[in-house]
């Protein structure tokens, strides 16, 4: 079993309650809007990174960082983007089984088809009345399962 740990605009904040939900992780998604270099130092020194450059990643640092990357976990393909409108590709048809994006700072995971869709939603600085969350996704074998964790639960 594969733990992939999911984050997301963090523009230039990361929490330590989001490093301690990332421990352990066997491979870490940051899906843009990174907001500082030193985020993805932090995060490498957890598990290896795949992170997606976001529409506010537009200092020099961020150049190198693509747009969209695919990864492959035994079986399973993830596609990265920031911004769910930009995708380039059919999912379903290209063979991609997890679809992970940002950009909208609403936390989600939708299944379409055989296709998972997961915003982990935004782990920087609260906006509006968003949740500040990171995600997982748990790869065994072909079998795909995600998660969203609000880092600071209101108490109903």
């Amino acid at each position: 079993m594969v733990r992939i740990g999911v984050i997301s605009d963090t523009h230039g904040l990361l929490r330590p309650e989001a490093l301690q939900f990332l421990r352990g992780c066997d491979h870490i998604v940051h899906a843009g809007d990174i907001g500082d270099p030193r985020i993805l130092e932090a995060l490498v020194q957890i598990a290896p990174v795949t992170a997606v450059r976001g529409n506010n990643d537009a200092s020099p640092w961020a150049h190198a960082i693509p747009e969209v990357q695919t990864l492959q976990i035994g079986v399973v393909s993830l596609y990265v983007v920031h911004d769910i409108a930009r995708i380039d590709i059919d999912p379903a048809t290209s063979g991609v089984r997890v679809v992970i994006s940002g950009h909208s700072h609403r936390p989600s995971i939708r299944d379409v088809g055989n296709v998972l869709y997961l915003n982990p939603g935004s782990a920087g600085r609260r906006r509006f009345k968003l949740p500040v969350a990171v995600a997982e996704v748990t790869v065994d074998g072909a079998a795909v399962t995600a998660r969203v964790v609000d880092l600071f639960p209101v108490a109903e």
